[in-house]
């Protein structure tokens, strides 16, 4: 997703375009880790030092309201959030270092099952957990060294 003008983006989803609001958006739309509150929190605190987690949070519910963000249910432990992205994708997270990889997904809903026969499908979710190529490719260098 491209935004030329985060204020009047903002604006026209109903979002008003606070200095905090503004940076916490561009940050979200430049950086693709599906970051936490406190990830949030830690890249902006030291260009916004009156930033406080409660900002950032209260932040993201707004913007979840109004359709900006999207959280990730792959993460017992904490939320993540993406940017809303209305193009059908799934995400890994790698259990060796945390990172969270956005997967292009191809799946055709009617082939599923015979249990969705009847149902009216709204949101199709799909998360795969394991290892990232990064951690396997350290874990291969490891084994070669012992």
């Amino acid at each position: 997703m491209i935004v030329n003008n985060i204020d009047v983006y903002l604006r026209e989803k109903g979002v008003k375009p606070s200095y905090q609001r503004k940076r916490i958006f561009e940050y979200m739309m430049h950086h693709h880790n599906h970051p936490s509150v406190n990830d949030i929190y830690e890249a902006l605190i030291h260009e916004i030092p009156t930033l406080s987690k409660a900002t950032v949070y209260n932040t993201m519910n707004l913007f979840l309201e109004h359709k900006l963000i999207e959280v990730l249910p792959i993460d017992s432990n904490e939320a993540r959030y993406d940017v809303y992205n209305p193009k059908e994708h799934g995400h890994f997270k790698c259990d060796v270092c945390g990172k969270i990889f956005d997967v292009n997904i191809k799946v055709n809903v009617d082939e599923l099952s015979d249990d969705l026969h009847g149902f009216k499908v709204d949101q199709e979710i799909y998360n795969f957990r394991g290892t990232c190529k990064e951690c396997m490719a350290l874990e291969t260098e490891e084994e070669k060294v012992m």
